[in-house]
């Protein structure tokens, strides 16, 4: 049985991740900072789908809490797929201008330094790890990491700094057999975007997004899926678009 680390795992794209794949036969290390008694739901759905999966309280901002959770997989027979879903927002959307060096080093140490210490820890373990599964770590990262938002510009630097995290491992382990993808999710209906729902509804009601509803975690989770199964074996640091078409150049 193959099995996947999924951070960030207990909510929004998280969730959608970790449950689609247990439904499909994988053993699941799902990775969240809130206790197992806080989302004791979600765990029951995650084991009752994939009854081997076991929930990880960790934050990966932290050198313990990235140890706990390398340490819980390999507890469990190791890991053969790290998706690195673990992200925040900040806390007030303030303007470029007003962005607190506080506010900046909050994200950059959760979604760029954290999931970057804990790729290259995974990775190494992933060098050694003698496996029939498919081998490979998938970033999930955002439209951001290339459209500016200057309401929060500290969310778009550590995305586009994710993405360039991308291209590196994907070049540094390629010749380990480990593939390493982006996927960049658009206006996904989440916890996160819930606070300015009523506006992205607005702008896709108004034309933005040729496809014109908002993303679920499932349209992220299904793209996943097809990575870990290995349909796309043949390339390794490539973009994924999952956006509604929001990149497409239109006139």
């Amino acid at each position: 049985m193959p099995c996947a680390i999924v951070t960030g795992a207990s909510r929004g794209i998280g969730r959608g991740i970790s449950l689609l794949l247990a439904e499909k036969g994988y053993k699941i290390v799902a990775v969240g900072t809130r206790s197992a008694s806080d989302v004791a739901e979600y765990i029951g759905e995650l084991t009752s789908r994939s009854p081997e999966s076991i929930y990880v309280s960790a934050d990966i901002s932290t050198p313990d809490g990235r140890a706990r959770i390398l340490d819980s997989a390999a507890q469990v027979g190791g890991f053969d797929i790290l998706v690195n879903n673990a992200g925040i927002a900040p806390k007030v959307r303030a303007d470029l201008l007003e962005m607190t060096e506080e506010s900046l080093d909050r994200l950059i140490n959760t979604n760029l330094k954290g999931t970057f210490l804990l790729t290259q820890a995974a990775a190494k373990q992933l060098i050694e790890r003698k496996t029939d599964a498919h081998k490979m770590i998938i970033n999930i990262t955002s439209i951001s990491a290339e459209t500016s938002s200057t309401s929060r510009g500290e969310y778009c630097i550590s995305k586009a700094g994710l993405s360039m995290v991308t291209k590196l491992f994907a070049d540094r382990l390629a010749e380990y057999g480990i593939n390493v993808y982006e996927l960049r999710p658009g206006i996904i209906e989440t916890d996160m975007t819930a606070v300015v729902k009523d506006k992205y509804t607005a702008m896709i009601n108004g034309g933005l997004l040729p496809i014109k509803r908002m993303g679920q975690p499932s349209d992220i989770a299904k793209a996943v899926y097809a990575l870990a199964e290995g349909y796309f074996a043949y390339t390794t640091g490539s973009v994924m678009n999952i956006d509604g078409g929001f990149t497409l150049s239109r006139l």
